[in-house]
């Protein structure tokens, strides 16, 4: 039979390393070779390519429009960044085309759009996905369908002034119970620039000014907010993707950090330019006020993926840096942290409420292994990057006896 005719169809890009699946970013030509196997001379009608790139959203919400009566709610949107056509085998008369018995390879080659593409990404409620879809075409017989997806990714390099710009603020709220105040807390807090890589350690500087008669401990943590936006209403997932604890601020007693150390786990880059789809990291340096609510300080920061480079000692162009970064993907992910804390730990009760008042369904994550679901792209919103230099687990800024946290009062 006919069906028995075709042993093997396979989409095979071309890779610099036969072990590591190619990337691609705005700009670049993707190749590779169409493989077809026949175990007998057979007729073929067409064999035809089609390269698709989308960003997709969906999710569904359950609205009542009375006591007994509900109906489910559709939110879906898209946008499209890739789409090309090539004919690989077709005759120009439109008669069959007749090959032999064996294996034959059918070349292709095909530039992505100049203009920016958007990093590969797998969420709960969308993707950007871009993949290789083949069809042949064959006479008296059902079209025979294959798909491969590609990977995308958008370079960000951290190493622009709007990303190497330090981060800083201050934050205070007034402890208080019934209509007595017991005192005010205070967080500063600043970091050396806005852009990082996942690997990375963030130098943390703070100060925690506690002036009420209760203890308090201070925290930061790195979160993780993943947007999908249609017809004007957002759903959005938090995660808490790494900690850092410190020491108890007694009563009247103030705090200091000098760059206490929060290291960035492997995840995803920042996702901006999408309009559907959005990946926003943020610092949140934290104290629980007696009281009242968690008083949050929030600094923004920008996963890249070309890393920081030293002036004046290895220097390279932003090509080379981001060939350097690739080869990160070879390697393995780290093993697991310790699970970070869920998010509605972190959060303030205002926050907590405004997205409660807008609708906004946060689902936590269990663990960092869920903070991006995805199976075949995992190596990607993940970042298996090379790890970054040997970090020392030692204070590089240790507090002399005499800078320790000591009472106001004293």
């Amino acid at each position: 039979m006919i069906f028995d005719k075709l042993r093997k169809l396979d989409i095979v890009f071309d890779s610099p390393e036969l072990d590591c699946p190619p990337v691609f970013s705005s700009g670049d030509v993707v190749s590779g070779r169409v493989l077809l196997e026949l175990s007998r001379e057979s007729q073929l009608d067409s064999l035809k390519l089609h390269a698709e790139g989308f960003a997709k959203v969906h999710w569904t919400e359950s609205r009542s429009a009375g006591s007994s009566t509900a109906y489910t709610q559709n939110y879906s949107d898209e946008v499209e960044y890739l789409n090309r056509r090539e004919v690989l085998l077709q005759a120009d008369n439109g008669e069959v085309t007749v090959l032999p018995a064996g294996r034959h390879e059918f070349p292709f080659s095909f530039q992505l759009p100049e203009e920016t593409l958007v990093t590969s990404f797998e969420g709960k409620h969308g993707s950007i996905r871009y993949w290789v879809k083949v069809k042949l075409h064959r006479p008296w017989a059902a079209v025979k369908k294959i798909k491969k997806e590609f990977t995308v990714i958008e370079p960000i390099d951290i190493n622009t002034p709007a990303l190497l710009a330090p981060q800083a603020g201050t934050k205070d709220k007034m402890a208080r119970a019934w209509y007595r105040n017991f005192g005010q807390v205070s967080v500063t807090a600043k970091i050396d620039r806005k852009g990082y890589t996942p690997g990375e350690v963030i130098p943390v500087f703070a100060e925690f000014d506690n002036s009420t008669s209760r203890s308090i401990v201070p925290k930061a943590y790195i979160t993780q907010t993943q947007s999908f936006i249609a017809r004007g209403t957002k759903k959005q997932k938090h995660s808490v993707v790494a900690t850092l604890s410190g020491d108890i601020v007694g009563a009247r007693c103030r705090e200091t950090w000098h760059g206490r150390a929060i290291k960035i786990p492997p995840v995803g880059p920042s996702i901006l330019q999408c309009r559907i789809i959005k990946v926003e990291y943020m610092l949140k340096v934290c104290v629980d006020v007696p009281g009242t609510s968690k008083l949050c300080l929030e600094l923004p920061l920008v996963m890249g993926t070309i890393p920081l480079h030293p002036f004046g000692s290895r220097t390279s162009s932003v090509s080379s840096q981001y060939s350097v970064n690739l080869e990160w993907l070879r390697m393995a992910i780290p093993e697991q942290p310790e699970p970070p804390p869920d998010y509605s730990s972190v959060v303030t009760e205002e926050e907590a409420e405004h997205c409660n008042n807008n609708t906004v369904v946060s689902e936590l994550a269990d663990d960092l292994s869920g903070i991006l679901e995805r199976p075949l792209m995992a190596f990607v919103q993940e970042f298996r990057f090379r790890p970054p230099p040997v970090y020392c687990e030692i204070d590089p800024n240790p507090q002399p006896i005499n800078m320790r946290p000591r009472c106001m009062t004293c």
